[in-house]
């Protein structure tokens, strides 16, 4: 039975080139989730949704995480999110209060152009919440887990640290 509900949104983590028009792209299908999962040798419940760059994000795509969130019965929840409003995200959640435990993670190079850092990040989120049961929103980024607002995007060093409280 699966107990971890994954959340695919977008951002880098599923950005794949098009040769089209030159630019990385949303993969709207999930590629990448999938090919780690048969790298796993598991299966995941997974949703698509948004499949959008997290700099895109409106206060109506929160909403429908929320609301998928609330009307799962998954306990504990992965969400592949951008990098760049990963935070916000967290922050919204947060609010809402929910008896559950999620994890928001992502990745700062696409999958397709390099798999190892959105693998890692996906394996330390999807670890943490096998081993972990009490309910918060915590993100899993550059292997650092920390409650939200604790693990912060440095913009400058192009990577997640702790923040010194």
């Amino acid at each position: 039975m699966k107990d971890i509900l994954l959340i695919n949104t977008g951002g880098t983590f599923n950005k794949i080139y098009n040769p089209l028009t030159g630019n990385l792209d949303i993969d709207t299908k999930g590629n990448a989730v999938k090919s780690i999962a048969e790298m796993w040798l598991t299966s995941l419940e997974t949703i698509n949704i948004i499949n959008k760059d997290s700099l895109y994000m409106t206060d109506e795509d929160r909403l429908l995480i929320f609301q998928t969130i609330e009307k799962s019965d998954f306990q504990k929840i992965v969400i592949i999110h951008g990098t760049d409003t990963m935070d916000l995200t967290a922050s919204y959640l947060e609010s809402k209060n929910l008896e559950k435990t999620i994890v928001l993670t992502g990745a700062m190079v696409p999958f397709s152009i390099n798999p190892i850092e959105a693998t890692a990040n996906l394996a330390s989120a999807h670890g943490f919440l096998q081993g972990f049961s009490n309910y918060g929103v915590f993100i899993a980024m550059n292997g650092k887990i920390a409650l939200n607002p604790i693990l912060k995007k440095n913009r400058e060093r192009g990577y997640f640290e702790l923040k010194e409280l």
